[in-house]
């Protein structure tokens, strides 16, 4: 029994405001999609259930999601199975080369820039603003936005996804080229202007208080058994708990970042935890995960690739 497991298990079902869709998602990007992207509503209900998420909290949220353009309904027979749309999988699949990825990528020292050069009335600005943000770009002014690194192809087909195609005609994406050799004062007020980075910095850090302790317990006791359901709930809820941070981190290379900055902590730290809790979670799934004709969809071999041992910070320790 590892105490730690269930105590963050616990905090989470005591929260007064759960965000069920959220997490709905988490489930589908780090758990459905690596085992053909599709399950049956049924499962789905039984896997979340010890999360004290009830059949008609998962049930409205998932109906709500595909509203949304998220998931889609097939039937099968009398059941029904739900698989990500095409502009849900492309969302997620934009997170998901942050989530898994073992460092930030290497600064190419030029500033991506998306200007809005239209009239936007102010829904059509809002909606706009807060979709870029979840992207990671900071807002310079109402009309300027920028990201050190993204692909601002990837960028405008995430807008498209987010339905707001309707905007593209109105906005100029920019890349600005830089020749400095060195950290200059400007891209130092950038950051400043563009991001709070105090606090993102408290979310890592309240992300690392959460899942050290349960790290700090399983490196005390290698021999610890962990309980393949709490391994999986555990492992939905880090990967959804990391998924949200990094949609507000603009990934800014770390010659732009204070020192001792806790995304790194958070990042070395997430990697760790879901190879320890990969193994356990995966039996869980074979289990308990179904499709409407009751079959296990097996894992393919994409799914083994996340958070690779050979990568760069497999020599780090927190």
């Amino acid at each position: 029994m590892i105490q730690s497991i269930q105590r963050r298990l616990e905090s989470f079902r005591q929260q007064r405001r759960m965000r069920a869709g959220s997490l709905i998602i988490s489930v589908f990007g780090d758990a459905v999609l690596p085992r053909g992207g599709r399950i049956w509503l049924g499962s789905l209900i039984r896997l979340l259930e010890p999360l004290d998420l009830n059949e008609r909290l998962v049930r409205t949220s998932v109906f709500r999601l595909a509203k949304e353009e998220w998931l889609q309904a097939q039937a099968q027979g009398r059941r029904a199975e739900y698989v990500l749309t095409h502009a849900g999988r492309l969302r997620f699949e934009e997170a998901s080369r942050h989530i898994y990825a073992s460092y930030a990528p290497i600064w190419d020292r030029r500033w991506r820039l998306i200007l809005v050069v239209g009239d936007l009335d102010p829904r059509e600005r809002e909606r706009l603003r807060q979709a870029l943000l979840w992207q990671g770009f900071g807002a310079l002014n109402a009309d300027c936005f920028v990201h050190p690194s993204t692909d601002l192809v990837a960028a405008f087909d995430t807008l498209v996804a987010d339905g707001l195609s309707d905007l593209l005609g109105r906005l100029v994406p920019l890349l600005a080229a830089d020749s400095r050799s060195a950290l200059s004062a400007s891209d130092a007020e950038l950051v400043a202007r563009a991001w709070n980075l105090d606090k993102l910095a408290e979310s890592y850090s309240g992300f690392v208080s959460d899942y050290l302790p349960v790290l700090a317990e399983l490196r005390r006791d290698r021999f610890a058994q962990i309980d393949p359901e709490e391994a999986f709930l555990l492992r939905i809820l880090l990967i959804h708990d990391y998924r949200r941070l990094l949609l507000r981190d603009p990934e800014l290379p770390e010659v732009l970042l204070p020192q001792d900055w806790p995304g790194q902590t958070a990042r070395i730290l997430c990697r760790e935890l879901y190879r320890r809790l990969f193994e356990p979670s995966e039996r869980h799934l074979d289990e308990h995960m179904r499709l409407a004709d009751g079959s296990n969809p097996p894992l393919q071999p994409e799914g083994l690739e996340r958070f690779p041992t050979d990568d760069p910070l497999a020599v780090i320790s927190l």
